[in-house]
């Protein structure tokens, strides 16, 4: 069941990604972020009412975390995609994306000094090299003077934010309603964005609103916002996070296939070896011996 959870998490995950790119020139960064969870919470509120009522003492009591919880997975991540997409491809984006499952362990090992064995330890460096050689686009001599593209420390940002996360809910309180834990992480959220959001609009950033724009916002709110982070709380509570993070490595699947067919981009040649690296690394970094 919580593989099952994992795979419809991750394919949904990869339909935002998707449809975050095809929209970044009707609708700003910032405000598809705050568009996309200002709707989910509006759909979850009520069902999510009652358990935030019933359970508010132990919300009040737990309030900082969620909302550093709210923060890191709400508003961080969100942001960060969304900029990256907006200056690098699908493509490019999931694969660096793709190197979060390395950042889970590394999150997991320095918060509750999880042991990294040898066969992690050289996976990690395998997988390393392979970010490396996308981030160089393939051409090793650019490593001399290399500087990381916007689009890419936009996503290694978004992924160290989702790895401390992901470990953070090893230490959520254990208890809470789940619809009413999403929905106290959508509201934290959202309170981080709303003045980003503000900011945004008085830049003069302004959504275009059309049938395109509302359609992909409520794709947005429903798919990879609600159902997304129900599955992926449920999934990371039974198996946890180091094996649930094995499954982000399905993503460039879904996320290329749907890229190359609806965008029309291009899996360059310098991503397939950079991508072996990867999902060798994630592959020795997870399994067992």
């Amino acid at each position: 069941m919580a593989y099952i959870l994992l795979v419809l998490t991750v394919l949904f995950w990869s339909g935002n990604f998707v449809l975050g790119r095809s929209v970044n020139d009707i609708i700003p960064p910032i405000s598809l972020a705050f568009w996309r969870w200002a709707g989910a919470l509006m759909i979850l509120l009520p069902f999510g009412i009652k358990p935030l009522l019933e359970q508010r003492q132990l919300i009040r009591r737990n309030w900082k975390l969620l909302a550093f919880m709210g923060l890191l997975s709400v508003t961080n991540f969100s942001i960060f995609i969304y900029f990256a997409l907006h200056s690098t491809t699908v493509v490019n984006t999931v694969l660096v994306n793709s190197f979060q499952p390395i950042l889970i362990v590394f999150a997991s090992w320095i918060g509750y000094r999880d042991k990294i064995t040898l066969q992690q330890g050289i996976g990690i460096i395998v997988s390393l090299t392979g970010l490396i050689w996308i981030l160089a686009r393939g051409n090793p001599s650019t490593l001399f003077s290399f500087r990381f593209s916007s689009g890419d420390l936009w996503t290694l940002s978004a992924g160290i934010s989702w790895a401390i996360y992901s470990v953070l809910l090893r230490g959520h309180p254990q208890n809470i309603d789940p619809i009413g834990f999403l929905a106290a992480l959508i509201v934290f959220g959202t309170v981080f964005l709303t003045p980003l959001y503000i900011w945004e609009i008085q830049t003069g950033a302004r959504i275009q609103f059309s049938l395109k724009a509302f359609g992909s916002i409520v794709y947005v709110a429903v798919f990879p916002s609600i159902l997304s982070y129900l599955f992926w709380n449920k999934a990371v509570s039974m198996v946890g996070a180091n094996k649930a993070g094995i499954f982000i490595h399905l993503m460039p699947v879904f996320s290329v296939f749907l890229a190359v067919v609806l965008l029309g981009e291009r899996f360059e040649l310098y991503h397939l070896p950079g991508t072996v690296l990867i999902f060798t690394g994630i592959f020795l970094t997870t399994s067992r011996k």
